[in-house]
């Protein structure tokens, strides 16, 4: 007959090898909940965050009214790491003021981060219409980062948070 001591320590130890291939809970950003719930970022930029994915990423929409540019930036999932990435333009088709228009937002290179046309995290585009128009809804039509595609991303932008 076996020691009962030596069956429970030979269950405890398979146990702990069990659980050794488990990863361990998502807990590097004390303000998760579970599934996410209540999870919020901070926009690098104080503009728009746009969740890309299944919090997989984040880009940032940030309007400048007086120039009538629209820069967007590509970031990592807790919108705290700028993600590079070599698209060549990001297009955007926007619904504003009862018009369909169409914003081809351009590569920005940028001496001080490094960041050049082909590896940036910033992109950017002017149009007459964003100087005086408070907000639209559009659709992000291709997102590449660097592999991994996202498709006809839907978005509400409003500018009515903009301190001018």
């Amino acid at each position: 007959m076996a020691n009962p001591v030596r069956i429970i320590l030979t269950l405890l130890f398979a146990g702990a090898l069990a659980g050794c291939g488990q990863k361990p809970a998502h807990t590097d950003h004390p303000d998760h909940a579970p599934a996410h719930v209540g999870h919020a970022h901070t926009a690098p930029h104080g503009g728009t965050l746009i969740e890309i994915g299944s919090h997989q990423f984040n880009v940032e929409l940030v309007h400048d009214a007086a120039s009538g540019t629209l820069s967007l930036y590509t970031l990592d999932a807790h919108a705290e790491v700028f993600v590079r990435t070599a698209m060549p333009a990001i297009e955007l088709a926007v619904q504003a003021g009862g018009a369909a228009r169409t914003l081809t937002l351009r590569p920005v290179a940028n001496a001080a981060t490094g960041e050049t046309v082909g590896a940036t995290a910033q992109f950017e585009g002017q149009a007459d219409w964003l100087k005086t128009t408070p907000g639209f809804s559009g659709e992000i039509r291709h997102l590449d980062f660097n592999g991994t595609v996202f498709t006809a991303i839907t978005f509400t932008f409003s500018t009515a948070h903009e301190h001018d």
